[in-house]
């Protein structure tokens, strides 16, 4: 069985940006390309400490006692893809994210939120970019790589994991100019017009299919059922209905909005 780091460790996610598209310009040349990334980045993350814990597709999972050496497999790594010659002469893009935690170490891997962390911060990044947790970014304090700056990108909503400080990277003077990737939890307006949606939705084919709805009372728990033959009627009415009143409830918001602006200007 293999023997994963316990204790402080400093996870390393890392995967290609926009592989699908790789694959559909080069067709079969895309394996000499896959190849090639599995190569550099085992190289430079086993040869700064890392230990390889999983690998599905171009994605990577790297695991480092020290967080110093997870930065330096990092930067040596976007440096090797960077300068490598690809075929055709494409261009090969990965994100990087790095964590430190203490995380369960279990039969088959590594368990709980840091393993999460980790990866939501990789998948926020660009391609040739590399992300650190504000715990990575402590411990590395300023022993970097030499050309290697720190930047602060301040917090970000990422998903299943809030309000996560985040810094990124950069190599040699190169920094993504798109923002990170950040999760933006649904108002409760977007999630109660996306509700009477699915429930419009719902009640319609139901009646076209003649199929029995049943829908839970909101006010006692209990589920009450539409059957009967007239059940197909009175849910494509109901169904009608709901969708009338969210129609004229959106236009009285677009018409107040308009008597605003003229009051305003």
């Amino acid at each position: 069985m293999t023997s994963f780091p316990s204790g402080t460790v400093t996870f390393a996610f890392t995967d290609i940006e926009g592989s699908t598209r790789l694959l559909q310009e080069l067709g079969d040349d895309y394996a000499e390309v896959a190849r090639d990334h599995r190569r550099l980045v085992r190289e430079r993350f086993g040869a700064a400490g890392g230990t390889e814990i999983d690998t599905q597709g171009d994605a990577f999972f790297f695991s480092f006692t020290r967080a110093r050496d997870a930065v330096r497999g990092a930067v040596d790594a976007q440096r090797a893809l960077r300068d490598h010659e690809w075929a055709r002469g494409v261009e090969v893009r990965v994100r990087m994210g790095l964590h430190t935690g203490e995380p369960t170490v279990g039969d088959e891997g590594y368990l709980g939120m840091d393993v999460v962390r980790a990866a939501r911060i990789a998948a926020a990044g660009h391609g040739g970019q590399i992300l650190l947790s504000e715990t990575t970014r402590a411990l590395v304090g300023n022993d970097l790589p030499e050309g290697v700056g720190v930047h602060d990108l301040g917090e970000a909503n990422l998903k299943d994991v809030q309000h996560e400080h985040i810094y990124e990277l950069s190599v040699d003077g190169a920094r993504a100019t798109e923002p990170i990737r950040t999760h933006a939890p649904k108002s409760t307006g977007e999630q109660f017009a996306e509700r009477i949606q699915r429930h419009v939705e719902a009640q319609i084919e139901a009646a076209f299919a003649g199929a029995t709805v049943e829908e839970d009372d909101a006010h006692d728990g209990r589920k009450a059922a539409i059957k009967g033959p007239k059940a197909p009627v009175r849910l494509a009415a109901g169904g009608l209905v709901i969708l009338a009143l969210t129609l004229l409830t959106l236009a009285a918001v677009i018409v107040a909005i308009v008597l605003l602006v003229k009051t305003v200007f």
